[in-house]
């Protein structure tokens, strides 16, 4: 969504760590959600260049759009006979990873001769280690010895299984995410000190 936000309703965002507005029409700030419950939890909030626009990173407590859709910025334009048109039908507007995490999820109850994801969620846990391992292995080779095409090829298929495992154990996306984010700015090695030993 877009909006308009004032030094103040900044202040409160990054106070709150709720997304804060500032109503050109009303004359006054407002927190998004308020009253439709439908908030925005910031976790980081992006500067441009000018210092003249933001983008907060959210976490979002339902649909941001008053219509109802995840995104505001759910139609697409094209040409037609040299004029600008918008589509009437809505294109959703999540991310690729997004995307084919709800993809794996619905595989889950489909049918596992016309699905591999399901077929890998029938198989088990152990299945889905080997497989991870064996991709792994894959892309290690490619990125020792073969082209470009292929180390990203390898890649995807390693993402591909992990985001498979993530779905067979009921994790989502957003949690691996989350944890990249808590070891922002933190040495690697001093990162890997912190941790607990594994039983």
């Amino acid at each position: 969504m877009v909006a308009f936000a004032t030094e103040q309703a900044l202040k409160l965002t990054l106070e709150t760590g709720r997304a804060t507005f500032w109503s050109r029409s009303r004359g006054e700030l407002w927190e998004k959600g308020s009253t439709s419950g439908n908030g925005l939890d910031v976790k980081s909030v992006l500067v441009d260049c000018d210092a003249d626009c933001l983008v907060y990173l959210v976490a979002p407590r339902g649909p941001s759009c008053h219509t109802g859709s995840p995104s505001c910025f759910f139609r697409r334009a094209f040409l037609e006979g040299g004029h600008i048109q918008m589509s009437n039908v809505e294109v959703p507007a999540p991310t690729l990873l997004a995307r084919l995490e709800g993809v794996l999820q619905a595989r889950k109850a489909s049918d596992a001769k016309a699905s591999y994801a399901k077929s890998l969620y029938e198989a088990g846990p152990a299945k889905i280690g080997e497989k991870l391992v064996e991709e792994a292995t894959e892309l290690a080779q490619a990125v020792a010895g073969e082209d470009d095409g292929r180390v990203a090829s390898e890649a995807a298929d390693v993402l591909f299984h992990v985001m498979v495992a993530l779905r067979s154990r009921g994790i989502a996306l957003e949690e691996v995410l989350r944890e990249l984010d808590r070891r922002a700015g933190k040495s690697g090695h001093d990162e890997k000190r912190s941790r607990p030993l594994a039983q």
